[in-house]
């Protein structure tokens, strides 16, 4: 029920004292729907420039200590027409193999797009680098054979939105290969992801550290097919964004 719906305020007042309720977080903001239920206003524009800019000197070093063996996991035996969800500066092209008839991969943040179109050239399977957000994919309903997550899932705004929007994308029986770095089952480790939380976003590019993602893949309406957790912590530092997972996900095949 809506409380302001017969108030005598002006709705000047009403309108002041509901975005008070939302910056104190009383209340959620709450987009127009358009009629297939799909959110209005989406914001698709992205700039972390100085987060960019030290992830794209960062990334290398994390491949060059292990992640470069993950993501080659991750891609392993994809084939078909792929969507990658958050490319970043392209570190996973190289490792798509020839079975793959074609990559769009979509990175909202200019820099980091930048870089990945710069790795796509070097690529050995057609990438199409687009500019777009994971909770309104530029792209058709049931036009992809697999989605791609990779470290991105801890980082998007509405991580129901986005796995939403993934689905969509996919065919029935389609996969969503997913590599993200996870919430701690040890309860020493998932206290310390939640001491850090409140500002690790600030820090990361709006990355959190504890989400639980596979829980979300589930709720999303994936079949979960393969979840491999392990730890991965490069440096001392990475200890709130150690626990990590590689999976593979199975859009239900519809009757």
């Amino acid at each position: 029920m809506n409380v302001f719906a017969r108030s005598p305020l002006p709705r000047r007042v009403l309108d002041s004292i509901g975005l008070l309720l939302v910056r104190l977080g009383l209340k959620r903001a709450c987009p127009v729907k358009r009629p297939e239920g799909r959110p209005e206003r989406v914001d698709t524009k992205v700039s972390h420039p100085v987060f960019a800019r030290w992830l794209s000197l960062l990334a290398p070093k994390l491949d060059e200590k292990g992640a470069a063996e993950h993501r080659a996991e991750l891609l392993d035996g994809v084939s078909g027409r792929v969507i990658e969800v958050g490319a970043g500066t392209g570190l996973n092209f190289r490792h798509y193999p020839e079975t793959v008839t074609g990559v769009v991969a979509v990175e909202p943040e200019p820099y980091l797009r930048a870089k990945a179109e710069g790795a796509a050239s070097e690529a050995s399977v057609a990438i199409d680098v687009v500019d777009g957000v994971a909770d309104r994919l530029p792209a058709a309903d049931a036009s992809f054979d697999v989605a791609v997550a990779s470290l991105v899932l801890c980082s998007v705004p509405d991580q129901a939105a986005a796995l939403a929007e993934i689905r969509r994308v996919l065919r029935p029986g389609g996969e969503l290969r997913f590599y993200e770095h996870v919430a701690a089952d040890e309860p020493g480790l998932a206290r310390l992801q939640g001491s850090v939380a409140w500002f690790w976003p600030w820090l990361g590019g709006g990355c959190h550290p504890n989400r639980d993602t596979v829980a979300a893949i589930e709720a999303a309406g994936f079949a979960a097919e393969r979840c491999e957790r392990f730890s991965f912590r490069p440096s001392p530092l990475d200890a709130p964004v150690s626990p990590h997972v590689i999976g593979i996900a199975r859009v239900p095949w519809r009757p």
